[in-house]
């Protein structure tokens, strides 16, 4: 196990980019996701594409619907080890 070296992140994901990887890798389209949630297919749109905040409660909701936890999508650059104490 010497030749082993830890994953390095090569690109930063907004909570916006987070919420479409997890609907895409589903296979669902915003519509069949407004659909689940009861959030407007428009207002998914804007949450992914980063012009309006995701918020707590859309956060649960989303996370519910695509059967995540919603750190997943609220905080998808999260490094445990940069903030342990």
């Amino acid at each position: 196990m010497s030749d082993y070296r830890k994953a390095k992140k090569s690109i930063e994901v907004s909570i916006g980019d987070s919420v479409r990887i997890v609907r895409e890798l589903q296979e669902l389209s915003q519509n069949d996701l407004a659909a689940l949630t009861g959030i407007p297919q428009s207002t998914i749109s804007a949450i992914e594409n980063n012009r309006i905040n995701l918020g707590i409660e859309r956060s649960k909701v989303l996370a519910r619907a695509l059967k995540c936890h919603p750190a997943v999508l609220v905080f998808p650059g999260w490094d445990v080890e940069s903030t342990a104490a």
